[in-house]
C-alpha cells in the first residue's frame, strides 16, 4: 500500500527549505530549483505544490509570520503565566530583533519581501501583509490598557507611541544586521523608550 502523503508537511517541508536557503543567499537570488535542492525533492514537486515562485514566496512569507508569532509567544511564556502590557510590548519588539540566528533570517526575509513587493510586478499585485496595521493595533491598544491601569505616562499619544516603537525596532534590527551596532545596544535603546512610556512597575490597579 503507498504510503499516504501528508500534503500540509510537505508544503511546510518546502517552505522550511525557502527560508534557509534565502537566509544564506538572501531572497532576491532564489529559485525553485534551488529549494527544490534544499527541500531534497524535485522541482516537478515545488512547482506541483506553489506553481509559481511568487505563489512559493507568498507561502514562505505566511510560514515566516507563524514562526514569529511562535517566538513571541516563546518570550510571552517566560515572562510568566499573566504578563503585563510592557512584558507583552517587550516581548513583540525583542522578537523581531536578530539577536539571534532565528531572529536575524525572520529580519533580513521579512525586509526583503517588503522590498521585493514594491519592485515585482507579481508580488505587487498582492498585499504584502494581510493586515498591515495588526502589530500597530495591538501595541497601541497594550499602551490604553496600560494608561488605563496608571502604569503609563496618561499624556502620550498610544497611536503614535506605538508607530515610534514598532519603526524604531526595525530600524534597530537593520543596524545590528549590518553591523552597526550590537544587539545590547539595540535593546538598551528600547528600553530607554519603554522606561519613558511606562511610569511604574506593571501591578494591578486597584479598584
Amino acid at each position: 500500500m503507498p504510503k499516504r502523503v501528508d500534503h500540509g508537511e510537505r508544503r511546510t517541508q518546502i517552505a522550511e527549505a525557502l527560508i534557509r536557503v534565502a537566509g544564506r543567499r538572501g531572497l532576491h537570488a532564489v529559485g525553485m530549483r534551488d529549494v527544490a535542492a534544499e527541500a531534497g525533492v524535485s522541482l516537478r514537486l515545488v512547482q506541483y505544490y506553489f506553481e509559481t515562485k511568487e505563489k512559493l514566496l507568498f507561502y514562505g512569507l505566511q510560514h515566516l509570520t507563524d514562526r514569529f508569532t511562535a517566538r513571541v509567544g516563546s518570550r510571552l511564556a517566560a515572562a510568566g503565566p499573566d504578563p503585563g502590557p510592557r512584558a507583552t510590548i517587550e516581548a513583540l519588539l525583542l522578537a523581531s530583533l536578530p539577536t539571534d540566528e532565528e531572529g536575524r533570517t525572520f529580519h533580513l526575509l521579512y525586509s526583503s519581501y517588503a522590498i521585493l513587493s514594491v519592485t515585482d510586478e507579481a508580488l505587487a499585485a498582492q498585499p504584502f501583509i494581510d493586515n498591515p496595521d495588526a502589530a500597530e493595533n495591538a501595541v497601541a491598544g497594550l499602551l490604553e490598557q496600560a494608561q488605563a491601569s496608571g502604569l503609563a505616562d496618561p499624556g502620550i499619544d498610544a497611536r503614535t507611541e506605538a508607530i515610534s516603537l514598532l519603526a524604531m525596532a526595525a530600524t534597530l534590527g537593520t543596524s545590528i544586521l549590518v553591523g552597526q551596532r550590537g544587539p545590547e545596544s539595540a535593546i538598551a535603546v528600547l528600553h530607554h523608550h519603554l522606561d519613558r512610556i511606562f511610569t511604574t512597575a506593571e501591578t494591578p490597579a486597584v479598584g
